[in-house]
């Protein structure tokens, strides 16, 4: 009994040891990686290159998780995804550790053009396939971040079924794919929309709403809704270590100029300086999430989120209407010229959801160590500077 209790000690001293050790050398490297200049360019685009490096800088992910791994990234040309491209990559040349990063997409020449400054880097490849379609990678596969899928509106209620079995087929083929390669940690890209119809209007990740299957509109938020059963089902009977990020609407530098969802339309009309337009009154209230934001959070539930567990992620700070936020940025670009103007017309053509106030709150998260820093003013600003870029480009 004597020499078992002291041998139980002293492995408690032994990992307490550890740990600390650990967060030493976090924290050292943190220090390093402050005093480090970048000097690696991953694309031409001015605002977006600052947004990375600014992640790669960031306090709360700790990079040196990732040397000598592989990370497989779904939906690289995306605007989250490239960004995860981007960063790992140029945090493993910043602080001198190897990393490998395959990168699936729709379309290689796509791709070409999203990572132009990359192509010759040994450390990035590529894999061109329908993400429904079995994945086929030879070596170790460490961690996963599946951002694949429909982001537009129009499209949930033009080609619903696409929507769906896009949504669902590629999910379960990409989990199925992660316990093949008995991964260290994946994570999963969701949408407040699971949340349907609440009238609580501040939510946390328990707070479920209504939702009509039978609406067309419902086969985006219904098929995520199933996708993060899927996640939770195989941590649960195959112990495949998926997390699941719940995003609120995200933009930020990236996104290009011919996007359909509402942000870009505002910030389009920014840059010509005319009125912007509604079709509905605006009076759906959420908060909103800058990219950059976005990318800290979800490597940081990779790196220490619990496995089958969803987690919000927002500023909480953004909350808005969608009428006020066109007025604030009249206000703040307009110089007299540009006004709001509402003309109805029907939610279905534009795949408009139902009018409600869906915020949430990102305590869960927070308890992990992630801030949001980038406010709705300044994601406006970065956004708009980002898309000039590209036009000067």
């Amino acid at each position: 009994m004597y020499s078992g209790h002291c041998t139980r000690q002293g492995r408690i001293h032994r990992f307490l040891v550890s740990e600390e050790r650990t967060v030493k050398k976090f924290e050292k490297s943190i220090q390093n990686r402050e005093r480090r200049g970048i000097e690696m360019k991953v694309t031409n685009n001015s605002i977006l290159q600052e947004d990375i490096e600014a992640v790669v800088r960031g306090r709360m992910v700790n990079w040196e998780q990732f040397a000598g791994k592989t990370v497989l990234i779904t939906g690289a040309t995306g605007l989250i995804g490239r960004q995860f491209v981007m960063g790992i990559l140029l945090a493993g040349e910043q602080f001198h550790f190897p990393v490998k990063v395959i990168a699936l997409v729709r379309s290689m020449n796509r791709a070409k053009k999203v990572f132009s400054e990359l192509l010759s880097c040994s450390n990035l490849s590529f894999i061109e396939q329908d993400i429904a379609d079995k994945i086929q990678v030879g070596g170790p596969v460490d961690y996963i971040i599946h951002g694949a899928g429909v982001t537009d509106s129009r499209f949930f209620v033009e080609h619903p079924v696409e929507t769906i079995e896009s949504s669902v087929r590629g999910c379960s083929n990409i989990l199925a794919f992660a316990r093949e390669k008995n991964i260290q940690s994946g994570v999963y890209l969701s949408t407040m929309e699971v949340y349907g119809i609440n009238e609580k209007g501040i939510l946390s990740e328990e707070d479920f709403g209504y939702m009509d299957p039978v609406k067309v509109r419902s086969s985006y938020p219904e098929s995520k809704r199933m996708c993060e059963c899927l996640c939770r089902s195989y941590a649960e009977e195959y112990h495949v270590p998926f997390k699941i990020a719940r995003l609120t609407q995200t933009f930020g530098a990236g996104v290009e100029r011919n996007d359909r969802r509402v942000f870009a339309q505002f910030a389009r009309a920014v840059m010509e300086q005319r009125d912007i337009v509604l079709f509905s009154n605006g009076e759906t209230v959420r908060n909103y999430l800058y990219t950059s934001d976005a990318v800290t959070g979800i490597l940081l539930l990779l790196l220490r989120g619990e496995t089958g567990q969803a987690y919000n992620m927002a500023n909480e700070d953004t909350r808005i209407s969608i009428y006020d936020m066109a007025q604030m940025l009249v206000r703040e670009y307009g110089n007299g010229s540009m006004g709001v103007r509402v003309e109805l017309e029907d939610a279905k053509k534009h795949g408009f959801n139902q009018t409600a106030e869906t915020c949430i709150t990102c305590g869960k998260i927070k308890e992990l160590g992630w801030r949001a820093a980038v406010d709705l003013r300044q994601a406006y600003d970065r956004m708009i500077r980002s898309m000039r870029a590209e036009e000067e480009d």
